[in-house]
């Protein structure tokens, strides 16, 4: 459930109108459009090193993936298949994250446990950098001349920045 708080000044305005009977009014433009209502970017696109090979032999590769939720990385615990190898706790939890996979009409388990694992190994760390940091920007300094500036981890190819 989503909840928006007013200001403490507009709500005793709109008491004040609601006592009066007249309707109380929504929050202007210039309210809505303030930093707290700044939108949060919850999902990433990615694309995989070698792709995933469907049944039709048609590769795909482009992707997104979406922040994990707490429920998504407790789910999987329950699994029995994570339980007798808790290797199998990355396949599960990927499986519910990715939200879309070229073509594909839905991305499973039972896809990400057929990926070629260089592929496994791109979303696991994909994975990390966007649920532990929110981006898939690192700050890094330039060995050379000491500069500060920012790369993008979730290059397209392998060894891409």
């Amino acid at each position: 459930m989503r909840r928006t708080a007013l200001r403490a000044g507009a709500v005793a305005e709109a008491s004040a109108s609601v006592e009066a009977g007249a309707p109380a009014e929504a929050p202007t433009a210039a309210e809505a459009a303030s930093p707290a209502a700044e939108r949060l970017r919850t999902e990433f696109a990615f694309t995989l090193p070698r792709g995933y090979v469907d049944e039709a032999g048609a590769v795909h590769r482009d992707g997104t993936m979406r922040l994990a939720t707490a429920r998504d990385e407790l789910i999987p615990l329950r699994d029995m298949r994570v339980q007798e190898n808790p290797a199998y706790l990355s396949v599960v939890l990927l499986g519910r994250v990715i939200t879309r996979l070229g073509t594909l009409p839905a991305v499973h388990d039972g896809v990400v446990e057929n990926m070629f694992a260089s592929d496994l190994a791109f979303l696991q760390d994909f994975y990390r950098q966007v649920n532990a940091e929110g981006h898939t920007r690192a700050g890094v300094t330039c060995p050379h001349c000491d500069q500060p500036f920012e790369v993008e981890l979730g290059g397209s190819r392998l060894g891409e920045s």
